[in-house]
């Protein structure tokens, strides 16, 4: 397995970690009750539950959910440098650079830790972009 889809892997599990700890906190902060409900708007007065969470649940859930948008752009990076043949040194340091960022972001994004959550996310999507243009390069 390349370095790149090693990353790849971590990176997913890396997202069903952040899941859990999500799931955990929105549990504790709301009950069972609310979470293993329908749903429905108008049984949560009108507002979808994650807009019911505390503090910290809200930004475990907005930090799954930027995870899940930089994976799609870091699985097309990995999937072209792969299929491509083109992995090489640069190529596995930006993605273990990406996982790097995102394994640090978390923390940073649920202590509110400005600007440095910008900057961590920065480097992961820049990592990404490197990624992409280096399978383009032959």
């Amino acid at each position: 397995m390349t370095p790149e889809l090693t990353a790849l892997a971590c990176a997913g599990l890396l997202q069903a970690v952040q899941y859990a700890l999500m799931s955990v906190s929105a549990n504790l902060d709301l009950g069972l009750g609310k979470t293993t409900s329908p749903r429905d708007l108008d049984r949560l007065g009108g507002r979808p539950l994650h807009e019911h969470l505390g503090t910290g649940a809200a930004r475990l859930y907005r930090a799954f959910n930027n995870h899940f948008e930089g994976l799609i752009l870091f699985t097309l990076a990995v999937v072209v440098v792969t299929l491509g043949k083109g992995s090489s040194d640069l190529t596995a340091v930006c993605g273990w650079t990406y996982l790097g960022a995102r394994l640090l972001y978390v923390p940073a994004y649920y202590f509110g830790l400005s600007p440095w959550r910008s900057l961590i996310w920065f480097a992961g999507f820049t990592a990404t972009l490197v990624m992409i243009i280096a399978a383009l390069i032959p």
